[in-house]
């Protein structure tokens, strides 16, 4: 894999909520062959990549620079960066420093602080398409709807939503978990008159300023957009229905004198940066993986750095009380923040913990029969993971839906193939998030685990390989097996990780070291070669 240094800039002109746009230039496809140019897979053949995220760029680029000829990449946004470019509200950044979650084969130094804002990583973003060539291959606005697996040609006939065709060899599906925001279904609702907003889906042409905002939920985004939010806000009110665990972030400002030191020797500066995502890497799947493992010393340490962050921040006692979580620390996401725990305390923002009984057309009222005026409603209530509801439908051998076979739960070998849908490969799919380390680290390998099927197929001449039944039976009982020593196995643990039956879905059993392992090669046996 050649590596390419990026030199990414962020123009002062542009406002960081929006990120930078480019102009990629789109591939003619009114002229593209539909047509499976070969009897058998070789590098000729239509490779279709679905989602222009971070996983769907780094596909295309791994997959480009082995010489595959004929890649598709579909993006049904207007801009590439999946979750980045989708995700705009106040004071939205990557929980993960910035070292650690670029691509070790694309690092770049110009950025602003160690945890990336979403504009930033949007822009890092478009920069990997222009950097790597990919406006040939790329269709912005283009929403793949169908996918449907011909048994006799042994492809893929892939249809947007434009009403386009493709007959393609393989698909590599980088959709993602995180990008269906859920919104509870609260009581009165619609009778609201005031604005309401998804984080996910964040309405910039509602001005804040002086508003009473109503913030629903208190992990990850909500910690994010309320110290923002509440500097522009007439009153601010978070209403929590569980606490978490906060861990200090410690953020550092990049000052544009440090960067230039850093361009006066760019390849050291590589180096230097490529240590220190080793340290940072092994830091998190040595020591921070013990507090999903549920080692007593795991455990102790983690949830001593969030009671001291606590104590440290918040010297009210009741306050104190209300942000103490109730559960067992790695149950759910830990969380980073420094401005979080402040916010709180300032006059203007109310901490509200009662259950939420209802809307109606000027706020809402809790259980304690406190009513609460509002103009503006945020819903900081994530993503909608467990039912993999994707806007794709795929549908595999025996005519059988993905949706239907997932109905009770997702299942994948690997997290990357299914049983049942030759070819059709997925990035960050069930059983491969994570709690304490990068996910690009793991779409790294999946990338390179697929990169090594597609090869598997050329040298071998054949057409297609499905995982075989047992094969993905026998890799998911090994699975639960581990995640069953997990604090997220523990009965008292309900986390977004699970869903209602109690299974978990969402991660991987172990560290990111031993998910590296499990890919570093294809076990052909467990796979039907046709």
């Amino acid at each position: 894999m050649r590596t390419v240094w990026l030199s990414v800039t962020f123009s002062p002109e542009i406002a960081p909520s929006k990120g930078i746009v480019s102009q990629p230039v789109l591939y003619d496809r009114s002229v593209h062959n539909n047509k499976l140019g070969a009897t058998f897979m070789d590098h000729s053949t239509p490779i279709a990549i679905i989602g222009a995220g971070l996983g769907g760029l780094a596909a295309a680029i791994q997959l480009k620079q082995t010489g595959y000829q004929n890649l598709i990449l579909l993006e049904k946004g207007s801009k590439v960066g999946g979750t980045w470019a989708q995700n705009t509200y106040p004071g939205c950044s990557c929980d993960v420093p910035v070292a650690l979650y670029q691509y070790s084969f694309a690092p770049a130094i110009h950025w602003t602080n160690t945890y990336p804002s979403s504009a930033e990583i949007q822009a890092y973003c478009e920069q990997l398409v222009t950097s790597f060539g990919l406006e040939p291959l790329l269709s912005l606005n283009t929403e793949a709807i169908s996918a449907i697996w011909d048994a006799a040609a042994q492809s893929w006939t892939l249809t947007t939503a434009d009403g386009q065709v493709r007959q393609v060899g393989a698909i590599i599906s980088a959709l993602g978990q995180l990008n269906r925001p859920a919104i509870p279904q609260i009581p009165g609702q619609s009778s609201f008159l005031g604005a309401s907003m998804h984080s996910a889906a964040w309405n910039h042409d509602v001005d804040l300023k002086g508003k009473r905002v109503g913030v629903i939920g208190s992990a990850a985004s909500a910690v994010q957009l309320i110290p923002e939010v509440a500097k522009v806000a007439g009153s601010l009110v978070m209403f929590q229905r569980s606490a978490n665990y906060i861990g200090p972030r410690g953020d550092r400002e990049i000052p544009a004198t440090e960067i230039a030191l850093l361009l006066s020797n760019p390849q050291a500066a590589m180096d230097l940066g490529a240590r220190n995502r080793a340290m940072i890497f092994d830091t998190a799947d040595t020591y921070f993986w013990q507090t999903f493992s549920w080692t007593p010393e795991g455990r102790a340490a983690y949830a001593d750095i969030a009671k001291r962050h606590l104590e440290k921040q918040i010297t009210d006692p009741e306050l104190r009380a209300k942000l103490t979580p109730d559960y067992a620390v790695g149950c759910k996401r830990f969380l980073f923040t420094d401005t979080f725990y402040p916010a709180l305390t300032q006059d203007h923002v109310t901490l509200e913990t009662a259950r939420i009984e209802g809307f109606d057309a000027t706020g809402v009222k809790v259980a304690s029969g406190t009513h609460y005026d509002l103009d503006v409603v945020i819903y900081a209530t994530g993503f909608e993971t467990t039912g993999w509801h994707w806007s794709l439908d795929v549908v595999g051998q025996n005519a059988t839906h993905l949706a239907d076979q997932w109905a009770e739960g997702p299942e994948a070998y690997l997290g990357i193939t299914t049983k049942g849908f030759p070819n059709f490969f997925m990035l960050y799919g069930p059983h491969t998030n994570l709690g304490h380390n990068s996910i690009t680290y793991m779409l790294e390998r999946q990338i390179e685990y697929v990169q090594a099927m597609l090869a598997g197929l050329i040298e071998q001449k054949v057409k297609s390989a499905a995982v075989k039944p047992e094969a993905q039976a026998r890799f998911i009982a090994d699975l639960q097996n581990g995640l069953g020593h997990t604090v997220w196995a523990d009965p008292s643990c309900n986390s977004w990780y699970k869903n209602d039956k109690g299974h978990i879905t969402q991660n991987w059993g172990g560290n990111c070291k031993s998910y590296a392992e499990a890919v570093s090669s294809v076990v052909w046996a467990d796979y039907e070669v046709v």
